[in-house]
């Protein structure tokens, strides 16, 4: 694995960039523009999902770990990756192709929890995949995109821009600890505990989603953030205040949003 890729060598991270904008003029040469072209990146990144042999799941599974204990390490590599690469982006597929193994495992665990049918799994897991993440994450990818773009860049310039793709790396990020706590720590309690209709069931499993949605708005906002052209990032964790009224509403009305997501899928597999 490359030095670069270890977590134990996170302190070597260069201070100046070595890509090829460090000619002396500054501009890229015709050919790296061609290289680097968001469609050449698109190409590269789509033709390393059929090449397991060149993801590095080593580096993947140590940002997963990383996004729970300390994601600020995770933005710190994205840092290196525009130093040495020239983009933000992801290029390696290995963590999105983590990710939909932990969604279609935590799917199916769900589906047996509910006590679903074979048919009725594979119609969740098919909901889960295409609508809860890659279709919730592509608009909110977009909106992210565009509201970094018009309204967070310090100096608006052509050289200054947020990636589409890094905006939805930064999804990405963020989506697979709110994953881990509703797809998979949830499912121990949602039986015994969650779904019942005692105070310390909505109160369990409110407090979940309190959790789960609070480090999908921390991660996001560190995400941009990191972004050194960025400017007053912190009003993306403005939507902590409305989370918070909300949940305490959530308690003080009863209501179970767990319970109400159990409904829901049990509704949309029929």
């Amino acid at each position: 694995m490359p030095l670069f890729r270890n977590p134990l060598f996170s302190k070597m991270l260069p201070t100046t960039s070595v890509n090829s904008r460090s000619q002396g003029n500054g501009a890229l040469s015709p050919r790296d523009a061609a290289r680097h072209t968001a469609g050449a990146k698109r190409y590269k990144y789509l033709r390393r999902l059929f090449h397991f042999r060149q993801m590095d799941f080593e580096f993947a599974l140590w940002q997963m770990l990383y996004l729970f204990t300390s994601p600020q390490r995770v933005y710190r590599n994205f840092h290196y990756r525009k130093q040495t690469k020239d983009q933000w982006a992801r290029d390696d597929p290995a963590f999105l192709v983590l990710l939909s193994i932990w969604l279609c495992v935590s799917t199916v665990g769900f589906g047996f929890v509910l006590d679903m049918g074979f048919f009725e799994t594979i119609k969740l897991l098919l909901w889960v995949v295409f609508i809860d993440c890659v279709g919730v994450g592509l608009l909110i990818a977009t909106l992210m995109w565009f509201i970094s773009n018009k309204y967070l860049v310090k100096q608006q310039n052509r050289d200054y821009d947020v990636e589409w793709g890094y905006a939805f790396d930064v999804h990405l990020n963020a989506f697979y600890p709110l994953l881990v706590i509703l797809h998979f720590i949830q499912l121990f309690f949602i039986n015994y505990v969650i779904i019942s209709d005692s105070v310390i069931g909505y109160f369990v499993g409110n407090t979940l989603w309190l959790i789960a949605i609070g480090y999908y708005i921390y991660v996001t906002f560190l995400g941009y953030s990191a972004l050194p052209f960025l400017k007053n990032t912190a009003i993306l964790l403005y939507p902590f205040a409305l989370l918070i009224m909300l949940y305490l509403i959530s308690l003080a009305c009863g209501w179970n949003f767990t319970k109400m997501l159990c409904s829901f899928y049990k509704y949309r597999v029929k």
